[in-house]
């Protein structure tokens, strides 16, 4: 997919006008023309540019005092100048006075893309090393979604035929089930790949600096506004723009929203010039949002805007064949974390992982055997690890507390475990007799094994 820009051309020749616009058209650009310098200097009024390119020698106000002007409203506005053989030195001139650069008449279409592409590659590296820096500040997993199941198979097969599309998506689904996974990988599969992803984390951002950060602002635009800042929308053209956890969005930013949607332009905060941008926006909720349209929370033509293609991410326990996938996956990641060679779980500590329901869904479930992996003394993950588990907020086998039963049960199973199923040892070790233990075995429903 090309990266299109905007560009402004400001010549008097009809026919430069003319094949500026032709050449850079065919490759994507938006192109805005304008006859001298007054028209020209309307449209900067209104409207944002990448580049501007000004000829340098037009009845009226010449190049060198348009520039000028421009230079006074936008001090970082890219100019390059249109010069003539005979005015080269004026040229130079015009960028010692804030021009980018020039290029001479006549000019082949080869010549003028190769101009263009050069100076505004500096303005996409600008962005880009933006977009770098919030990527250095997240830790993005992998893209590749594990799974087993015929519920997550049908999603992966949608998230494969919405990619190639520039359709708006909306993901829904219980907090922690993928939602922001599923977001990626749709990136990854586009055609917008090879530009950015921006996330938009609609729970985080605080609400008086919400506007800033999606559509950028200028310098002075507010007390600590310091200089001119791009915002998301700004930071996406061209790739995917991700909104979690709409929801969050108070009814005022959901106006601006939905015009910046509709009209693929925005307007930095302080400035009323208007900034286009071709950003793939998809969204993601944990809320029911016709619920939420029908309370008044959520404006209808905003969610018809967002709910072009709704994919509905199924939470973990509707999906529980996935969890030992999952479960093994995490292990081997996070034991090469930190250091540890952890070979797999026991047969009774996978059953009790795959029992459980996981009300936080893939999130809770990665959290979890992060701590397993965090506390474990051997090489197996085992019924007891998994209650040491429960000394952080969430785990397989929470149950706010543990009842004293579940931790007879886990021990006994522990100590069977490690007497390889010998019935005798792990009575002797429990301080009771072989008939006790194998009371206690068919209470709790602990398999039984050879002694």
């Amino acid at each position: 997919m090309e990266f299109n820009y905007n560009i402004l051309v400001i010549d008097d020749d009809a026919f430069m006008r003319d094949a500026c616009h032709q050449t850079l058209t065919k490759h994507s650009h938006n192109v805005i023309l304008a006859k001298n310098g007054h028209d020209g200097m309307v449209l900067l009024e209104q409207w944002s540019f990448d580049l501007i390119l000004l000829d340098l020698k037009m009845p009226g106000e010449d190049g060198l005092l348009v520039l000028a002007k421009i230079k006074d409203i936008d001090p970082e506005a890219i100019v390059v100048m249109i010069s003539g053989h005979g005015s080269i030195e004026t040229a130079v001139q015009a960028i010692k006075l804030g021009a980018f650069d020039f290029i001479a008449k006549p000019f082949t279409p080869d010549e003028l893309l190769e101009l263009v592409n050069r100076v505004l590659k500096s303005k996409q590296l600008t962005i880009e090393n933006l977009y770098l820096k919030q990527r250095l500040k997240q830790e993005l997993p992998t893209t590749e979604i594990i799974s087993a199941s015929g519920a997550m198979e049908k999603v992966k097969e949608m998230l494969a035929m919405v990619a190639p599309t520039d359709s708006t998506v909306l993901l829904q689904g219980e907090s922690g089930t993928g939602k922001g996974l599923a977001a990626r990988r749709i990136h990854e599969l586009s055609k917008r790949r090879g530009h950015p992803f921006i996330l938009v984390d609609c729970g985080s951002l605080v609400k008086t600096l919400f506007e800033s950060e999606l559509f950028g602002h200028v310098k002075g635009a507010f007390t600590g506004a310091d200089a001119t800042q791009v915002g998301k929308f700004e930071m996406a053209h061209g790739g995917t723009l991700f909104f979690d956890e709409i929801s969050n969005i108070n009814l005022e930013i959901q106006v601006k929203l939905l015009k910046a949607v509709e009209d693929k332009a925005i307007s930095k905060v302080g400035d009323h010039k208007v900034v286009r941008v071709d950003a793939r926006l998809i969204s993601a909720t944990n809320r029911n949002l016709t619920d939420a349209v029908a309370s008044g929370l959520f404006r209808q033509d905003l969610f018809f805007r967002l709910n072009v293609v709704s994919i509905l991410m199924p939470p973990l326990r509707d999906r529980k064949e996935d969890i030992p996938l999952l479960a093994k996956h995490f292990l081997k990641g996070y034991s090469r974390k930190q250091g540890k060679v952890i070979k797999g779980f026991s047969s009774n500590a996978m059953r009790a992982l795959a029992d459980y329901a996981w009300p936080g869904n893939v999130r809770e479930l990665e959290n979890t055997i992060e701590r397993l992996v965090v506390f474990a003394q051997g090489d197996t993950i085992n019924s007891e690890d998994l209650v040491y588990s429960n000394t952080a907020p969430s785990g397989p086998i929470a149950r706010e507390p543990l009842r004293l039963k579940e931790v007879e049960r886990l021990h006994i199973m522990k100590v069977l475990e490690r007497t390889e199923g010998n019935k005798s040892e792990a009575a002797r070790l429990l301080g009771i007799d072989r008939k006790t233990l194998r009371a206690k075995m068919k209470q709790y429903q602990i398999p039984s094994a050879p002694a």
